[in-house]
């Protein structure tokens, strides 16, 4: 067992600089075992191997001090878990590649068959015995124009939205008459729905996805005149069940544009839809009549018509981007600055700086005259009145242009679709791209306040839901992408953080334990489960108060001890909730309470749960277009840059309809 010369030995553990004499002797001595081990063969065979320091000494550990050896490898594997649990990260929602709805080919052969009515048997007559004929087995089958007709759809087919080719199978299998035609001509009627389908642009929509040529009919006789009358006839209820679709539900699927859309997508009924119209006095008036019906779409179909009309060339002053101005600085940009006021200011604002206006002479001077200017028409614009000019401001000075509003009104109308018909007399509306949130309710003045909103990285979701709690002095249930993404890199560092800084960690049975304690990798990758929240009190992160309507994105409305936030235009801040400017006054209305009851409730210092009473629908939308308070339309950043996404969804509809 000695196959290893003194030498050898010598020259594999010599003692290092700084070594202890007794840690040679150690390594020696482990080494030689090691050495002993390792170097027994097949058959007898020995096998000299060398062996490292580092070999011998864990060998020695192994042997000798077990228990040390093991809180070293469990060391070693708890800062490995750690290096791990740093690297995972929660993904926000994306943004897809949308994938439109196709038009597909649909024969209407199965609608050619005439369906009479089935011969009954023969009576027989109770005194002889003889069969006897009844007077319906007589009577001669009356074919309709429209069972006349009926052959030319054996071999017909048309190019129609599933949907739309469902609907109308459907409606003429229950009502086989035409709609559209008489005496084997279009009628007024159809020419109504032509006059509703070729005004579709009036809706926001696009009337190129309707259309339908009339019939030639110069010349034709039997056959072939059924094959172009009835060809005229389905092709114009496919048009005008599409555009009952696209009027009712809109012409594309928000929740394929990105995770961050969450509507439920409306079902109208196409065959009501057609029976209604084809018993309608006026065919166009009926048609219309599936555009939504609300104020605010009403307000934004006027807008329409009004943008279309103006001049599209019109003069538009340019102020150069990334102009950054403070006041009592200068920049070239001045003159620009003071004529988009005079172009864009109120008439109450530039009587009220006239002089200052007269006399400027296109200096580039920022002067405190100016300033004051400035500041006037920041203050009427709704945007902090600091004098500085910055994007913000640049913005409102020279307005958006005729066509990017043009833009933005067409695809609010088609946001609106996705939205219910009626939103709820009693309701809190939240507009995303304004920052603002607004109760109303029949008989009240409108609440309307500030919100900060979630920055790109973590943007808030586009839904609507039923307001159902008011909670005081609330915990904060910390969501699970920022316990990965924010919480545990500090654990990594400080494992007892959590602990420290005022939140308690539970297991799944509700279990309080240390966040020291906690393999926070198994709960990164899902492998276990545990609940972080923050006490109730002045650093939490919800404030005081918090208005809950549960759903799957965890968003809902609450206080903030960030205050200062509420004093920039931009605010675009949180991780996806709704920060209210004033939540007390929020909370006492959709309580149907005072403000100083919610102040009484909080001033009791415990967590504690209020439900909310009715059904208060609560609307967490985008909008970058929409109406006031005294129904005219304001125009918005698009902070998301969700415009872009929803005019390429449009984009590909387009394309696949052809």
């Amino acid at each position: 067992m000695n196959s290893l010369a003194p030498c050898d030995m010598t020259k594999a553990h010599n003692v290092r600089d700084g070594e202890p004499p007794e840690a040679g002797r150690r390594n020696r001595l482990a080494s030689a075992l090691l050495a002993s081990v390792l170097s027994v063969g097949v058959s007898g065979v020995m096998l000299p191997l060398s062996v490292s320091d580092a070999d011998a000494q864990g060998l020695f550990q192994r042997l000798f001090n077990p228990e040390g050896a093991r809180l070293r490898e469990l060391k070693a594997k708890e800062e490995l878990e750690r290096k791990k649990a740093i690297k995972v990260r929660v993904s926000a929602p994306r943004y897809f590649t949308y994938k439109p709805d196709r038009l597909k080919s649909v024969s209407l052969a199965d609608l050619s068959k005439v369906n009479t009515a089935a011969v009954e048997a023969p009576a027989t007559d109770a005194g002889t015995g003889q069969e006897t004929v009844s007077e319906l087995d007589s009577a001669p089958i009356v074919l309709t124009p429209f069972d006349e007709a009926r052959p030319a759809l054996k071999s017909m087919s048309i190019e129609a939205l599933p949907e739309v080719a469902e609907g109308l199978k459907a409606f003429y299998r229950e009502h086989p008459n035409f709609v559209w035609i008489q005496d084997g001509a279009p009628t007024s009627k159809a020419m109504e729905a032509l006059l509703a389908l070729a005004s579709a642009a009036d809706f926001g929509l696009d009337s190129t996805d309707y259309q339908v040529a009339l019939p030639d009919l110069t010349g034709l006789a039997g056959a072939e005149r059924d094959v172009a009358v009835m060809a005229f006839e389905m092709q114009m209820t496919a048009a005008v069940m599409t555009y009952i679709l696209d009027a009712e539900r809109g012409r594309v699927d928000p929740n394929r544009i990105s995770g961050y859309h969450d509507l439920p997508r409306h079902k109208p009924d196409l065959v009501a839809a057609m029976e209604q119209i084809a018993s309608a006095a006026n065919a166009q008036a009926s048609i219309e009549g599936h555009q939504p019906q609300s104020a605010h779409f009403k307000a934004l179909k006027e807008e329409l018509a009004e943008l279309r009309t103006q001049d599209q060339e019109e003069d538009r002053i340019v102020i150069a981007p990334g102009t950054f101005l403070k006041p009592g600085k200068a920049s070239p940009e001045m003159a620009n600055v003071v004529a988009a006021i005079k172009k864009n200011g109120s008439d109450e604002l530039k009587l009220e700086h006239a002089a200052t206006l007269e006399s400027y002479q296109d200096g580039e001077d920022y002067t405190p005259e100016l300033v004051a200017l400035v500041k006037s028409f920041q203050k009427e614009n709704g945007l902090s009145a600091d004098g500085i000019v910055g994007k913000n401001s640049i913005r409102a000075m020279v307005g958006v242009t005729n066509e990017a509003k043009i833009s933005k009104v067409e695809l609010a109308m088609e946001r609106s679709r996705w939205l219910p018909e009626e939103l709820g007399a009693r309701k809190v509306f939240i507009n995303q791209p304004a920052f603002t949130a607004t109760y109303t309710a029949p008989g009240e003045d409108p609440l309307s306040m500030r919100v900060v909103v979630g920055k790109k990285s973590n943007q808030t979701n586009f839904f609507y839901d039923t307001i159902e709690v008011v909670e005081y002095n609330p915990y904060w249930g910390v969501p699970y992408s920022i316990i990965v993404n924010e919480m545990i890199p500090k654990l990594a560092k400080d494992p007892s953080y959590l602990d420290r800084s005022g939140y308690e960690v539970t297991t799944v049975s509700g279990k309080k334990v240390s966040s020291a304690s906690i393999d926070w990798y198994s709960v990164a990758a899902k492998k276990s489960s545990v609940n972080v929240r923050q006490y109730p009190g002045r650093s939490n992160a919800l404030g005081e108060v918090k208005i809950l309507f549960p759903n799957r994105h965890h968003i809902y409305m609450h206080d903030t001890p960030s205050k200062s936030l509420f004093k920039k235009d931009m605010r675009a801040f949180s991780h996806g909730c709704i920060r209210l400017h004033d939540p007390k006054a929020m909370a006492a209305a959709v309580l149907g309470k005072s403000k100083d009851y919610v102040s009484t409730r909080i001033g009791q210092g415990q967590n504690a749960q209020e439900k909310v009473g009715g059904d208060i629908p609560v609307y967490v939308s985008y909008f970058t277009a929409w109406p006031n308070m005294d129904g005219e339309i304001d125009y918005f950043a698009d902070v998301y840059d969700r415009d872009r996404f929803l005019i390429k969804a449009l984009e590909a509809t387009d394309k696949a309809r052809g």
